[in-house]
């Protein structure tokens, strides 16, 4: 999208009278009563979350450390494996059972998610699970009885966890089998080197309890995650001719990589330019193994993160290159991906891609916290996951570059900022494509600027025009909605460009960027690695930018509220265009947006007048007197279409 930047604005003296022509007036929606009434937030303020928006002195989150070392057969495709999960509870409550997201089974036939959505292709036998033991404090284990019901589980706990710190481990095995292609967001698919498997959601996770539901316990449908942080070890044991390229930082490269493939990482380390770890040709060659046969057994760490996911094959093209972050910080971005990929004209740009994207976010909004950022390519259209991307490997050009920094951008929503994707995608899929707009323009000089994929706009026109039509939809869901409730009709027309278009016009229309970018940051700092709500954005972006916001949180996102902004009437006072310009504006529908009025005069010249949303507070239709001493052509408002109006026949009138 192109930026709707308000800079260059004439800022001229007006005087607004009162509303005239009402008995012209056309039939209006606009009732200011209703808009501007006072917003009563999705979520109270507390001693655990405060009316300036960030936490308060008595919030709480839990943590779920994790150990788990699994085994992968791609033969039977067939994924076993083991974890210790140290939970910690910090909440004020005593837990006697804990929930747990146990999501291959939503690849069972009588999962619920079969019946609302038309994932996946491909049925399993879901997950098994074969044991559970409590270990306490003194050591001590004891087996514990546990329910499933879809995928969810719950774990009655032998001795009731306490309060305010404490903590236990559970242990869990678990197998179950992958899914085909294309398996929602876990698969294998094929490639001309061998099968390339990419796991996610892969182990038995903690469901979250927080102080908003106690255990939030939505089912795994379709939509996304809410998940808790902690600190993961994790080993994946895999064939000996196979490459794991797992989430954060590979802790043996010795034992899995050949010297020259550890010698040529380093390399990678200190280099701007793409370094090749493993190539094309060296796919094929078993010298590009340490070992020739058995397994090998590949160990990753990554702190300060709600998961985990990895991708395995032998077909793995490799390269990587360092990524310069704030404050002289560098961390190592990687791409994976089979020969059919390469090609500076697709995957051979994919690490150039990542690591400008990731260094754009980092300078712009928080700086990338992890050690390692990495895409990786398979069946998967474009998926994400911390310090990991699945993304299409059939994806050439600026699709490839507009995938690779939209979903590397989930590292700031959801997995820094820890919002509940699976209720509030808005906050996931709308701030992530928010901030993709500008990644797009400052990528290589605008390279495949503006953003214009399907993820931003439903089509090739002016952004706000197209946010036009998606607001007319009568059937259109609002953003303030369960994501699962979303028909997949509006997912992306919704959360993504509805979610994005209301950030931009924030920044650029309501707030202004000088206020509105520094409140933005801020909100990433102080809800960094904590799960912020609907009502924690509506209260801080209100506090910090010193805005009174409600209007627009009750139009935009809990409303499908339209706008229509007109210009009834424009004429010189006495018929003396020496004594300026009368315009007569209208609000005629119930959204309301700062405008600019645009004045034509006849020798070419152009001056703009700034209309603030309270104009409409107590009127449908306001007198603006514009002062100067020049015959006027033609008046408008919104002339650079940077609003969302949905009649631009009534935005102009020409002067007589």
């Amino acid at each position: 999208m192109r930026n709707l930047a308000l800079s260059g604005l004439a800022c001229l003296s007006l005087l607004a009278t009162a509303s005239v022509f009402a008995a012209s007036e056309p039939a209006s929606r606009f009732d200011p009563q209703q808009t501007f009434a006072p917003f009563v937030y999705p979520q109270p303020a507390n001693a655990y979350r405060s009316a300036s928006g960030k936490p308060g002195p008595l919030f709480w989150q839990n943590r779920a450390d994790y150990r788990i070392t699994a085994t992968l057969d791609p033969a039977s495709r067939k994924l076993s494996g083991s974890e210790v999960i140290t939970y910690t509870n910090h909440s004020p409550d005593v837990l006697d059972v804990l929930w747990l997201q146990v999501e291959q089974n939503r690849y069972l036939k009588d999962a619920r998610g079969a019946f609302t959505s038309k994932f996946p292709t491909e049925f399993t036998s879901g997950e098994s699970i074969d044991a559970i033991q409590v270990e306490d404090a003194a050591g001590e284990l004891q087996d514990a009885r546990w329910v499933i019901s879809d995928t969810r589980m719950q774990v009655i706990l032998p001795t009731s966890l306490k309060a305010n710190g404490g903590q236990l481990r559970l242990h869990i095995r678990w197998h179950y089998t992958v899914p085909g292609e294309f398996g929602g967001r876990t698969d294998v698919n094929a490639s001309k080197n061998g099968e390339i498997f990419e796991m996610a959601q892969w182990y038995p996770r903690m469901a979250v309890y927080d102080d908003l539901r106690g255990w939030d316990t939505a089912p795994y449908l379709n939509s996304e995650f809410y998940l808790e942080y902690g600190d993961f070890d994790y080993a994946v044991t895999v064939p000996w001719d196979m490459i794991v390229t797992g989430s954060g930082e590979l802790l043996n490269p010795q034992d899995v990589l050949t010297k020259t493939e550890q010698q040529r990482l380093e390399q990678a380390r200190h280099s701007d330019k793409t370094v090749m770890i493993r190539t094309a040709a060296e796919v094929t060659q078993p010298s590009s193994r340490p070992k020739h046969s058995g397994t090998l057994t590949w160990h990753f760490r990554m702190h300060n993160t709600r998961d985990v996911a990895f991708g395995a094959s032998k077909a793995y093209v490799w390269d990587a290159a360092r990524m310069n972050l704030p404050d002289g910080k560098t961390a190592l971005a990687m791409s994976l991906y089979p020969v059919e990929s390469a090609g500076d004209a697709a995957w051979g740009r994919a690490t150039e891609y990542l690591k400008a994207s990731t260094e754009y976010f980092s300078k712009q909004w928080f700086a990338y916290p992890w050690p390692v950022a990495i895409n990786e390519a398979g069946t998967a259209g474009g998926m994400e996951y911390p310090g990991i991307t699945f993304d299409s490997k059939h994806a050439k050009g600026g699709d490839l570059q507009g995938l690779i920094a939209h979903e590397i951008g989930h590292s700031w929503f959801p997995m820094i900022v820890g919002s509940n994707e699976r209720r509030d995608a808005w906050m996931d899929e709308g701030f992530n494509t928010f901030i993709d707009v500008y990644e797009s323009d400052a990528f290589n000089h605008g390279e495949y600027a503006p953003k214009r994929d399907s993820e931003y706009a439903p089509g090739h026109g002016n952004p706000a025009d197209e946010m036009a039509k998606v607001m007319q939809d009568k059937d259109a869901p609002p953003l303030l909605i369960g994501a699962d409730m979303v028909p997949e009709k509006y997912r992306h027309p919704i959360s993504y460009f509805k979610g994005a278009f209301g950030l931009v016009l924030l920044r650029e229309q309501i707030i202004g960027p000088e206020r509105f970018d520094p409140a933005f940051r801020k909100y990433i700092a102080t809800w960094a690695y904590k799960h912020p709500s609907p009502s924690d954005f509506f209260r801080f972006m209100e506090s910090e930018t010193g805005e009174d916001l409600g209007w627009f949180w009750r139009g935009w996102y809990q409303h499908d509220w339209t706008l229509d902004l007109a210009v009834q009437q424009a004429v010189y006072p006495h018929g003396d265009y020496r004594k300026g310009l009368d315009v007569t504006v209208a609000n005629l529908d119930q959204l309301v947006l700062p405008a600019t009025l645009e004045v034509t005069y006849d020798d070419g010249g152009k001056q703009d007048v700034r209309l603030p949303w309270e104009t409409w507070q107590q009127h449908r239709s306001y007198v603006v007197h514009v002062d100067g001493a020049r015959e006027v052509k033609s008046v408008s408002i919104d002339p650079a279409h940077a609003l969302p109006d949905i009649d631009r026949s009534n935005n102009s009138v020409r002067v007589k």
